[in-house]
C-alpha cells in the first residue's frame, strides 16, 4: 500500500450486479451451478489425461494444462463473486484486491501463452508428421508448459507494484465484480496517464504477438490440410483443429474487446458482461468444445464413468 499517508483507502466495494435481493438469489444459483460444471468439467479432463495412459502424448498434456488453468482461473474470481451475491457490504480488502487483480491477470496471460503453445503443437503435428515426435516430445512440451506459467506470472508485478503506490483517497467503489486496472485506476486521486499506457501496452503486446502466432501457424496448417489427397484425411486433420479454433475464437473475441485499451470508456455494464463471458462462461463450455469433438477423451471420459460407477456399486 503506498506509505506516504495520502492513502487512506484500506478497502473497495465490487458493486458486481446491483439489482434486487431476489434477482441476487437467483443469480448466486445460476453462477453456482455454472461454477460446479466448470470444476466438474475441467476436472475431468485434468482426470482423464492423468488416468489413461494412451493420452500421455503432448497433445493431451496441454489439454490437461489448459482444462487446470481453467480451474485455476475461475477460482480467481467466481468464489468471491458468489460471496457478494449474499453479502450486504460487499468489500474486499486493498491488499487482497490487488491480489485478485494479479492473479487474474496472470491466469489470463498463462492463457494467451498456452494456446499458442497448442497451436504449435498441431502445426508440428500436420505440418511436420515425420518429425513431430522427435521435436515435440513429453519432456519439452512439459518444460515450454512451464515457461508459460512462469512467464505470465512475471508480467505483471511492476505495473501492480506502482498502482498500489497511487494515492486512493475515495470513493472507493468499483462498478465491477473484479479488481480491473480500468476501474481501479479512475479511482485513484492523481492521474495516471504513464501507467494506463504501460498496462494498455503490455496487454495489446501480449494480445496482438500470441493471436498473430496462432495466425499464422493455422494459415500453415490450411495450407498443409488442402494438400491432402483424401477427403477422409483432411476430415481428420480440421476435427483435430477445429476445437482449439473454438476457443481461440471465444477467449481472443473477448478480450480483445476489453484490455487492448483498459481505460477506453466501455460502458460498465459491457466490461461486466464481456468480462464475465471469458471468466465464466469459456471455461465452462470449453470442456464441451474438447470432449464432444474428440473421441479419445471421450473414450477416456467412459471409462472414467464406468470405473467410478463400479466403484460405487461395491
Amino acid at each position: 500500500m503506498n506509505r506516504s499517508g495520502v492513502s487512506t483507502v484500506t478497502e473497495f466495494i465490487l458493486l458486481s450486479f446491483p439489482c434486487s435481493k431476489e434477482v441476487q438469489v437467483i443469480l448466486f444459483m445460476l453462477f453456482l451451478v455454472s461454477y460446479i460444471l466448470t470444476l466438474m468439467g475441467n476436472g475431468a479432463i485434468v482426470c482423464a489425461v492423468k488416468l489413461d495412459r494412451r493420452l500421455h502424448t503432448p497433445m493431451y498434456i496441454l489439454l490437461a494444462n489448459f482444462a487446470f488453468l481453467e480451474i485455476c482461473y475461475i477460482n480467481t474470481t467466481v468464489p468471491n463473486m458468489l460471496k457478494n451475491f449474499l453479502s450486504e457490504t460487499k468489500t474486499i480488502s486493498f491488499m487482497a484486491c490487488f491480489f485478485q487483480f494479479y492473479f487474474f491477470f496472470s491466469m489470463g496471460i498463462t492463457e494467451t501463452l498456452l494456446l499458442p503453445l497448442m497451436a504449435f503443437d498441431r502445426y508440428l503435428a500436420i505440418c511436420q508428421p515425420l518429425h513431430y515426435p522427435v521435436i515435440m516430445n513429453n519432456h519439452l512440451c512439459m518444460n515450454l508448459v512451464a515457461l508459460c506459467w512462469v512467464t505470465a506470472f512475471l508480467c505483471y508485478p511492476i505495473p501492480i507494484y506502482f498502482i498500489t503506490q497511487l494515492p486512493f483517497c475515495g470513493p472507493n467503489t468499483i462498478d465491477h465484480f473484479v479488481c480491473d486496472p480500468g476501474p481501479l485506476l479512475a479511482l485513484s486521486c492523481i492521474p495516471a496517464p504513464g501507467i494506463e499506457l504501460s498496462c494498455s501496452i503490455l496487454s495489446s503486446l501480449i494480445i496482438f504477438i500470441t493471436f498473430f502466432f496462432i495466425l499464422g501457424s493455422y494459415t500453415l496448417v490450411l495450407r498443409a490440410v488442402l494438400r491432402v489427397p483424401s477427403a477422409a484425411g483432411r476430415r481428420k486433420a480440421f476435427s483435430t483443429c477445429g476445437s482449439h479454433l473454438a476457443v481461440v475464437s471465444l477467449f481472443y473475441g473477448s478480450i480483445m474487446v476489453m484490455y487492448i485499451s483498459p481505460t477506453s470508456g466501455n460502458p460498465g455494464g459491457i466490461q461486466k458482461i464481456v468480462t464475465l463471458f471469458y471468466s465464466l462462461v469459456t471455461p465452462l463450455i470449453n470442456p464441451l468444445i474438447y470432449s464432444l469433438r474428440n473421441k479419445d477423451m471421450k473414450a477416456a471420459l467412459r471409462k472414467i464413468h464406468m470405473c467410478t460407477g463400479i466403484s460405487q456399486s461395491k
